[in-house]
């Protein structure tokens, strides 16, 4: 009988849900329970395919434009934020909405609209077609100039560069970001905007943690969707380390043979991926190889979201009844 090849795996922490994510999937799971199934959301809550698939399951159904929903239905706005142009459609179709947009990025479009307010011209720093930069963009009258790289800039014409602000996608690099502001500084002097530490404290964490996981492994499994933005990054950071780095959705994506002759395997999650995910992923490898497991626990989070106020109050009622 063969022995089984050994090896350490170190889990990263902190990993998977922030407290927006938490936020959004308890939102739709207490609309459903407030209202009974179907409940309508715009967008993937989350980009996961695991916790779409379990709400859809519970009466969820999920669209991509209003139209597709019957008029007075409760509608939820996922996570990432819509436009203002999808706030008003909502009320033209007299949708009931309850607004699930992560605090952190409805912080981002406020900045966005004072800085206009002070008539100063907005760049957001940010991935084309990413629905969060949708919701941004639209949500900031006037003209919005949106950056994805350093070569971006050189395509910038503001009208005044004196009057110049930048925000930012939450869920960027901590360092792509950097760098762009730094170019951005360079070109405009005269710019303001977010400190680098506004960005998403779920993203500046997950990805200090990986840099700490990939130092002290052979191969990085960052369990996450293809169209999620933090969890590519996640994968990106961990490969510039010179880790082996591999984005995988569940224990299904694994291939045996990325563990010949690799004794450390580091494994992290997205803001979107549940920890179930995870416990399937090592109950795999621990059938499979014999495993030591280890937790990097780097940084502890405490932060949490209030649910919005009338999913609060009718569910204290219903419960006072």
């Amino acid at each position: 009988m063969n022995e089984k090849l050994k090896i350490k795996i170190v889990l990263a922490k902190p990993r998977g849900f922030c407290a927006g994510v938490e936020r959004a999937i308890e939102i739709v799971e207490k609309a459903l329970i407030q209202y009974g199934p179907p409940v309508y959301v715009r967008h993937e809550i989350v980009h996961n395919r695991r916790v779409i698939e379990n709400l859809k399951s519970k009466g969820a159904i999920f669209v991509e434009s209003l139209d597709e929903i019957p008029k007075n239905s409760v509608t939820i706005f996922s996570a990432h934020g819509v436009s203002k142009l999808v706030e008003d459609s909502a009320l033209i179709r007299k949708l009931q909405v309850i607004d699930a947009t992560c605090p952190l990025v409805k912080k981002v479009h406020v900045e966005g609209r004072k800085a206009v307010k002070s008539d100063s011209e907005v760049i957001l720093i940010g991935h084309e077609g990413h629905p969060e930069v949708e919701g941004t963009m639209g949500q900031i009258p006037g003209k919005v100039f949106l950056v994805s790289s350093i070569e971006d800039i050189d395509f910038i014409s503001p009208k005044n560069h004196q009057k110049l602000a930048y925000i930012t996608q939450t869920t960027l690099s901590v360092d792509d970001t950097r760098e762009i502001i730094s170019a951005l500084k360079i070109k405009f002097p005269a710019i303001e905007g977010q400190d680098i530490k506004d960005i998403c404290y779920a993203t500046q964490n997950r990805q200090t943690a990986v840099r700490s996981l990939a130092e002290k492994s052979d191969i990085v499994l960052v369990i996450g969707s293809k169209n999620s933005s933090n969890s590519n990054r996640l994968v990106e950071i961990a490969s510039s380390y010179g880790s082996n780095s591999y984005l995988i959705e569940d224990s299904t994506s694994l291939d045996l043979s990325w563990f010949r002759g690799m004794h450390t395997v580091g494994i992290t999650a997205g803001a979107s991926a549940p920890e179930e995910i995870i416990d399937e992923i090592v109950y795999f490898l621990q059938s499979t190889f014999d495993v030591e497991l280890y937790e990097d626990n780097l940084i502890e989070e405490n932060v949490s979201f209030r649910l919005p106020s009338i999913l609060n109050n009718k569910i204290e009622q219903k419960t006072m009844n």
